[in-house]
């Protein structure tokens, strides 16, 4: 993800970065344009919304003409997190972490009404909403096609999201199945047959014979189907 070089904004060298740990206007306007493009980059067309929080008031900053917003490594720009704030000229240097609210606003699927755990999801129980993909854990979906049909591992509320901890993994075979076994490299595929010695549950590796004989670990990927990864 490639991002602009972060800018310096210029304070008076005699005013702190923050009144009452409120930050000056001009820095936050810069804190949501990197956090907007960094979030923006991986999801086009979503609607952004950057929620700058507050610096902890027990900070006692040194004044600084100088304050470069950055992004710090390994940052998610999803939910909850932070920007780095550090001070690059003035008589005494220093580093804070900032908490940001990064929302990404999108459609996706919701729950039309309350729904129980054990609800097998049908076309009345949804319908296409906005909602925030990053207030909760887990994708939501695009497509009601993919949850059709799908049953529920916990209760939704009207109007939630459905994202994929909501659902029980589907259980495409069971130990003692014949399974097709798929192969792809680099400029080659290759398919086969194979006996399933463990039950084919979705997300979890499942141990299968191969024709030859040799066991090996492969991924379910749907009825009575296993792809192997090289």
């Amino acid at each position: 993800m490639a991002l602009a070089a972060p800018a310096s904004l210029p304070l008076a060298a005699e005013k702190p970065v923050a009144e009452g740990a409120v930050l000056d206007d001009a820095l936050a306007v810069e804190v949501r344009r990197i956090a907007g493009a960094g979030t923006r980059a991986g999801l086009p067309g979503a609607r952004v919304e950057i929620e700058v929080g507050r610096l902890d008031p027990r900070l006692k900053l040194a004044p600084c003409a100088e304050v470069q917003p950055y992004l710090p490594a390994q940052t998610r720009l999803w939910g909850r997190t932070r920007i780095g704030l550090r001070c690059v000229q003035g008589p005494s240097r220093w580093n804070v972490y900032l908490p940001i609210t990064v929302k990404v606003h999108t459609r996706a699927w919701v729950a039309a009404a309350a729904l129980p755990a054990g609800s097998v999801l049908a076309a009345a129980d949804l319908r296409e909403a906005e909602i925030d993909w990053a207030a909760e854990p887990g994708a939501a979906y695009t497509q009601a096609e993919a949850l059709i049909g799908r049953t529920l591992a916990h209760p939704l509320a009207a109007g939630a999201g459905v994202r994929s901890p909501h659902l029980k993994p589907r259980i495409w075979f069971a130990a003692g199945d014949t399974v097709r076994i798929t192969t792809a490299g680099n400029g080659f595929a290759v398919a086969g047959h194979g006996e399933a010695l463990t039950p084919g549950v979705e997300g979890r590796p499942a141990r299968v014979r191969t024709e030859a004989g040799r066991v090996v670990s492969a991924e379910p990927v749907g009825e009575r189907r296993v792809e192997l990864t090289l």
